[in-house]
């Protein structure tokens, strides 16, 4: 069963089951009065069901090239549930932490150890050195970035930062930045020519994934593709880098939710959507890393404009609400 699983994601019928399942909520959403939806918060305490099929949404979008924040955000609101919140959304991305980690569990292994012989026998230009030095480095923009955001623009962030219309517009920019990379990166360079300015680079385009709707491992393979890594190298890379951003975002996250939002949204809700998101993860980056190898990123570059361009159609006619 598990093995005629992995054969069918293969194909593309993983963007497929996106593009279904955003416009079925879309539909959804086209029959409802465009009151019900006009405010962001939860509308309801955040039963099980609805933490199952957020929980899903984000492990499946968090590790492909169509940003999760943006799916977590657009998805439930479409659907008449309002918006999970920031600190729900972090929270759920722990079960991804734990898909990825268990993905790559062997490189996460060879790369540590392979950091702690460089520095106590001074061989500094290993590969594994190279590749953990670049994660670490390229990890830092988003962390400090992140927590001028967190301390100083909170609240201008929730307000602007996460609305549907910047999500829009980012989603089809990144899309073009994508689709660029694509026609004018060379792709010569695989896994063992990853090296510290590769990790630094992809690093601050990581960090633009601050912004709902561009997509930490679409910044980052973009990023990759525009340096000359080859497609799965690039998506490799990018995966493994964002082990460290992804847990520190959850961890941040999962305090101010289990003190404020346990009580409306329940532990067993939280559990349920970590869960749906560590089983839906593992599927997804299993499809991305193969997918990749034969194909190019034209299917998630047509994917998030058409994303956008429905979100910007749902707006300009008063189906969904701009929060």
């Amino acid at each position: 069963m598990a093995m005629k699983l992995c054969r069918w994601l293969h194909s593309y019928q993983l963007p497929i089951i996106m593009i279904q399942l955003f416009s079925e909520s879309v539909i959804s959403f086209y029959g409802l009065p465009v009151a019900q939806a006009a405010s962001s918060e939860v509308l309801a305490p955040f039963n099980v069901w609805q933490a199952i099929v957020v929980g899903i949404v984000q492990g499946l979008t968090e590790f492909l090239p169509i940003s999760s924040t943006a799916h977590v955000k657009i998805v439930p609101v479409a659907l008449g549930w309002g918006d999970p919140g920031v600190g729900f959304t972090a929270v759920v991305q722990l079960g991804s932490i734990g898909a990825i980690l268990g993905y790559f569990w062997d490189d996460v292994r060879q790369v540590t150890a392979g950091m702690v012989q460089a520095v106590s026998k001074g061989h500094y230009q290993s590969n594994e050195f190279r590749i953990g030095l670049g994660i670490l480095l390229g990890t830092v923009p988003i962390v400090v970035l992140g927590l001028l955001v967190k301390l100083f623009f909170a609240e201008q962030y929730d307000l602007f930062g996460r609305s549907s219309l910047t999500i829009a517009i980012t989603s089809i920019g990144l899309a073009l930045l994508l689709g660029l990379a694509e026609l004018v990166g060379r792709r010569q360079r695989g896994y063992e020519a990853v090296g510290l300015w590769d990790g630094i680079g992809m690093g601050f385009a990581q960090a633009l994934a601050l912004i709902p709707g561009v997509s930490r491992s679409g910044s980052t393979i973009t990023a990759g593709l525009f340096m000359g890594l080859d497609r799965p190298t690039a998506a490799r890379f990018s995966l493994l880098m964002g082990i460290p951003a992804i847990l520190i975002s959850g961890l941040v996250e999962a305090k101010d939710l289990l003190d404020v939002e346990a009580g409306d949204i329940g532990l067993l809700a939280i559990a349920a959507g970590v869960i749906a998101s560590a089983i839906s993860s593992y599927l997804a980056i299993y499809w991305l890393i193969r997918f990749l190898r034969d194909h190019t990123t034209w299917v998630f570059v047509f994917y998030r404009i058409g994303f956008g361009l429905v979100i910007l159609w749902a707006i300009a006619t008063q189906r969904m609400p701009n929060i």
